[in-house]
Order: C-alpha cells, then structure tokens, then sequence
C-alpha cells in the first residue's frame, strides 16, 4: 500500500474569506436569473395563498366542527412531515431542475382536480382534506429542491439576502393572495364556486413556475463523479450528518417549539375571522383574507428591513424578540375583540414570523455543505410542518372541547414557558463557516491491491508523531475531527496512543464500504480541512502522517487468490 498516496498538501492554497452581501439586501434581484424565478415563485405563491384561504374558508362553509377545519393546516403540514427527509434525499440525488417540473406538474394537476369538484358542488369535507394532503405531497417534495438551488443563483455572501428575499416573495404572496382569495369567495353566492374559481387560478399559477423551470440552464454548484446513492442510503446518510451536526440540531429544535405553538395562529384564524367580522359588513371569507393578508403583510415589511436588522442584532435576539411578539399576537387575538387591533399585532405577528423562519433557514442553509443541502432543508421543514401540524391538531382539539379563546391563550402560555428553554439553543454565531467544496488536489489513493467499490467495510489508520509537551493539544484538535469523519460516512471513530512509544498516535476511523470512503473525500469542505490542518501541523515526523487503508478480509476465491 502506499502511505503517502491521497494525501494534501496543508500549504498548497489560502482559506478563501467570507464576504458580505449587499447592504441594502437586494442585492440577490440584480441577478436575471434569480430575479426570474423570484417574479414566477411570487406568481405562483398568490394562487397557492388564494387557494388556501379559499379551501380553509370553503371548510368552513361545509363544516362547523373546530377540529375539521383545524385539520386543513394539518393536512397542509403533514406531508412534509412524512416525506421531507425522503423529499430532501431524491433532491440531492436525481437532477433537480427536472424533479421540480415533475412537482410542479403533480401539484398543477391535484389542484385541477379541486377546481372541477368544486365547481360542480360536488365536494365535500373528507374530499377537501384528501386533495389539500395531495397537492401538498407535492409542495413537500418540491421544497427542498427549490429552496436547494438558491446557493447556485446566487454568490455565497449573498445567500442570506436571497433567503431574505425569497420569504418576502412567499409573504408578499400571503399579503396579498388571502384577500384576493376572499373575495373571490365572497363574490358568489356559493362558497363552493367561488372556491372553484380560485382553485383553476392556482392551478394556471404554476405554469409560470414550470416555464422558468424548463428554460433554466443548471450548473450545480457540487456534482459527484462516483455513482449516486441510493435512496434509502441518501436518507440515512442524512440523518447521520444530522446525528453529528450539533448547530442544526439548535436550529430545529428551535424551530418545532416555534411552530407547535403558533400554530394556534394559523389553525383558528378563520374562526377569530367568524368572531370578530360577524356583525360588520365585510363577509367573514374576506375578513379572513384581510386578517390573513395582515400577516403577510407584516412579513413583507420583515423581509425588506431584515438585511438591516440582521446586520444589528444577532440570531439570538431576534428570535428571542420574535417569540415575545407572537406571544402578544396569541393574548390579543384571544381576548380583544377588535377588528384594528386583530390587524395591527397580525402585521407585527407577521414580521416576527418571517424574522424568525428566515433566520432559521439561512442558520439551515449555512450550517450545511451542498452535498447534503436538500437533505438538511428537507429534515428542517419536516420538522418546521411537524410543529405545525401537531399543533394545529392540539389546539383544535382544545377549541372544539373549550374555546377559541381558550386554545389561543394556552397556546400563549406554551410559548412563554418555553422562551426560557429556547433562549439557551444558540444558533449560529459569528462568521458563518465556509462550506464551500474543498477546492484542493485530492488524488485517490492508488492501492497494490485495489478495492471494489462495494467492498467493506474499510478501516483507515493515519499515524502521527507528537511531541509529549504537546500532547494535550493534538488531542483536543484531533477531537474536532471525529464529527468531520462522522459526518460525511464514517460509522466509528477512535484515536490511539501508542503505549510503547507516547509520541505515536493513531487516528482510526470506519467506512461501511470503498465507495463510502471515497465519497467522504468528495464531501470535505474548506471548513473541515481547516481542522485538518491543525492536526497535521502538530505532527513532527517526516512528511504528512502515515495513512493505510484496510478492506475487511473475506474469503476468496482460488481463481482471485492467484491473481
């Protein structure tokens, strides 16, 4: 074997810096490209917040039960629930541009379906709930993919303003779709058929989407030589990375207590629209489109000022702020009877909430190198619509059995005690670490007797010489590696000391196969290999530390035993 081979030379390139985007934050718009999909997402967000405040409020026209229409935010959010990590592992596997046309497509077509059922006044409850968890199977397997290929539109130190901006397209949408969709509603007497009419506009919306799509000519920003991984290795690799990612385990934690408590919000406001909107002349569908539209307003106004906000406080404040806001939001929607108060803590409710999911998904998005973006994106929503959609079920259930004042006042109450908890959940601070594909010569290792690449599981010793005096040192370097290993495939991880020689020391670590090993090599990032260089440089010996690569020893046959 030889020792020395796939080895890197730790003086051969700088670390690149982290630049800044754009101050103003709009920076991302300049680009054509983005700008392209920003006006034809914006497009279709209006028909698909049309739709949901239309579906929602044709649920409420069909039923009276608490619980039913509570369960429309959860048919919504269940999907991402059950498919997001499967979602985010089809994304980084198959070519994305071409996985987008097909969810676009399943969705455009799930919608028709609605339109025509309900323009013929023939759906129901049970009907309505079993086409909004189709259309948003396809909402949850598209998501991770379009939010994915934000990196590859935009330059690194622009991301945070894209994912800024890309919220302010969906917000935009939300401020103004709930109250195009009410009217619609409103302006025939039949909810079912003004419900319809919105239902065949959405559908129509993503054709500007699938347009944008089918012209986009991708350069993916990482793209494997070795062959693709399976599915279900894809999703299990994902969790792996997950299992040793201690900053996206802040950032979803935060994001399932957030989420499971406003979602008292989401799941009765079209009951607080019935309340408040009963005795004045507005109907109650396009009072729950301007309550709705109030929240997507305020998340336009968050979305446009958060470049400057984010410049000022750190992740920390502003989630902290966020969940302080959404508690006066909960308080106020339950107690105060006030149509103007409803919308002016609705628009705060609406800049805390945009302020708080855009912060997590640019924590989610720079926490994660791009061979396992979409996995990440697609664990994050699982977890984002996992909140949601528990509770909606938990506080619809305590309306139907109590009240809506009730369900939002303990929904207020869950969100003040857990602040305490939250606020000890950092997400990430400082400089955000480069991820960026290791850009450095990395040869493969050229082996007297060369592996298959199912062969497994491999075993790799890098030995190394360290100074006694520095001993402690090497070890609390050495250490940060084992999440680097880990991360990218290894299934165990050791170091070793030598008891015959203390100045030798032996990093030990496990593939499950030759293909996974190699594929962790690819995986490396400017960050990791920062880590990298600071074990090394404490090595004395000659040349870069030793390295052996061990295949598991099975039985062969004569026939391969001779050659």
């Amino acid at each position: 074997m030889d020792p020395a081979a796939g080895q890197d030379n730790p003086d051969e390139a700088p670390i690149p810096a982290i630049k800044t985007g754009s101050a103003d934050g709009f920076g991302p718009l300049r680009i054509p490209l983005f700008r392209d999909r920003w006006i034809a997402s914006t497009v279709s967000g209006v028909g698909t917040w049309m739709q949901d405040t239309a579906a929602t409020w044709l649920m409420t026209a069909l039923t009276g039960s608490p619980l039913l229409i509570a369960l429309m935010q959860t048919a919504a959010s269940l999907p991402v629930l059950l498919f997001g990590l499967f979602a985010g592992a089809t994304a980084d596997i198959f070519e994305r541009r071409r996985l987008l046309i097909f969810w676009q497509a399943w969705q455009m077509v799930a919608v028709a379906l609605m339109a025509v059922l309900a323009l013929t006044g023939v759906i129901g409850p049970v009907a309505l709930l079993g086409l909004t968890f189709l259309m948003n199977i396809g909402s949850a397997m598209n998501n991770p993919a379009w939010q994915a290929i934000v990196p590859e539109l935009v330059p690194r130190e622009e991301l945070p303003n894209a994912v800024s901006l890309a919220a302010a397209s969906n917000n935009l949408a939300r401020a103004v779709g709930p109250a195009l969709g009410g009217l619609m509603v409103a302006a025939f007497v039949k909810a079912a058929t003004g419900a319809g009419w919105v239902f065949a506009l959405n559908a129509g919306s993503f054709a500007a989407v699938i347009f944008v799509l089918y012209v986009w000519q991708r350069k993916p920003l990482f793209k494997s030589a070795l062959p693709a991984e399976r599915i279900m290795g894809s999703v299990e690799t994902g969790l792996r990375f997950l299992r040793y990612a201690p900053a996206l385990q802040a950032v979803f934690l935060r994001a399932f207590l957030f989420t499971f408590s406003v979602a008292a919000v989401w799941s009765l406001l079209s009951l607080v629209a019935r309340r408040d909107f009963e005795y004045r002349a507005v109907s109650g569908a396009m009072g729950y489109g301007i309550l709705n539209g109030s929240l997507g307003l305020g998340a336009v106004v968050a979305a446009v000022l958060l470049a400057r906000v984010r410049a000022r406080f750190s992740s920390d404040a502003i989630l902290a702020a966020a969940s302080v806001q959404y508690i006066a939001t909960l308080l106020v929607l339950a107690f105060v009877h006030n149509v103007w108060l409803d919308i002016a803590f609705l628009i705060a409710g609406g800049f805390a909430w945009t302020s708080t999911m855009s912060t997590l998904n640019v924590n989610v998005q720079l926490s994660s190198p791009g061979w396992v973006q979409a996995r990440a994106l697609g664990m994050y929503q699982m977890v984002f619509q996992g909140g949601l959609a528990l509770g909606s079920v938990v506080w619809g259930y305590v309306a139907e059995h109590t009240s809506v004042t009730v369900a939002l006042t303990s929904s207020a109450i869950t969100m003040a005690m857990l602040l305490p908890l939250t606020l000890r959940l950092h997400v990430l601070r400082g400089s955000p670490p480069d991820l960026s594909p290791y850009q450095w010569k990395r040869p493969v290792p050229h082996l007297q007797l060369e592996p298959a690449p199912e062969d497994g599981p491999v075993r790799i010793l890098i030995d190394y010489t360290v100074p006694v005096e520095r001993y402690n040192e090497f070890v609390t370097a050495v250490h940060l590696l084992r999440e680097v290993r880990l991360r990218s495939g290894a299934i165990r991880w050791g170091i070793f000391r030598d008891s015959n020689n203390p100045e030798r020391l032996e990093e030990s670590f496990v593939m499950e196969s030759w293909l996974d090993y190699m594929r962790s090599r690819e995986r490396m990032t400017t960050v990791d290999a920062e880590l990298l260089q600071a074990v090394r440089a404490i090595h004395t010996g000659d040349g870069l530390p030793r390295v052996t690569h061990q295949v598991y020893a099975k039985e062969i046959s004569s026939e391969a035993a001779a050659v």
